[in-house]
């Protein structure tokens, strides 16, 4: 793959993540107002939430792994910074995903909420240089520095959407009062200990 195609297919996949994400946030908010299609839906998305997030998280590591070492494409210091936050999601998404365990989202979710920090950061003084403090010139390229935009997304604006699907697929959870409604029976606990 050339580096052209690279940049189109991460932008489409961006794209394709920032409109997954909305869906999961407007079907999890008609869920929340009694909607029996959202609720499945969102039930859906949230069972297979981690096992998305991975997915996510391997493909933003391995586009800027592609970016980096193929298409020589020197990562600044914020770049380094937003790595070291999704590096690591990887791993343990998938770790999480193999052992089913829902509550990965409490070792992912501040990982993931320091790289969107981060990675919103970087995204800010690339539209407004002005802000820069400087501190990206001591060691590569200035993180004002735009390597390509696809779709008018730069490669901090895609990590940044990364994070925050990530951190929508680990937190956006069908509402308590309906998940209670499909686990109990027909009995309605309170009113058992009422009798």
């Amino acid at each position: 793959m050339d580096t052209e195609s690279a940049q189109l297919f991460v932008g489409l996949l961006s794209i394709v993540a920032v409109v997954g994400s909305i869906v999961l946030l407007v079907s999890s908010a008609a869920a929340a107002a009694g909607s029996d299609g959202a609720r499945r839906l969102s039930a859906t998305i949230g069972d297979a939430g981690v096992w998305l997030a991975f997915v996510v998280a391997c493909a933003a590591t391995a586009g800027s792994l592609y970016f980096s070492e193929v298409a020589d494409y020197v990562p600044c210091r914020l770049c380094w910074f937003q790595r070291i936050a999704m590096y690591p999601l990887t791993v343990i998404l998938l770790v999480g995903g193999l052992r089913n365990d829902r509550n990965v989202r409490w070792y992912a979710v501040p990982l993931a909420a320091i790289g969107a920090a981060i990675s919103a950061w970087h995204s800010l003084i690339e539209w407004r240089p002005a802000l820069d403090n400087g501190a990206c010139e001591f060691q590569g390229p200035a993180c004002t520095f735009v390597w390509f935009r696809q779709f008018g997304l730069s490669l901090a604006n895609m990590a940044l959407i990364g994070f925050l699907t990530i951190l929508i697929l680990l937190l956006a959870r069908v509402p308590a009062r309906l998940d209670r409604a499909d686990s109990t029976s027909t009995a309605d606990p309170e009113l058992e200990h009422t009798s």
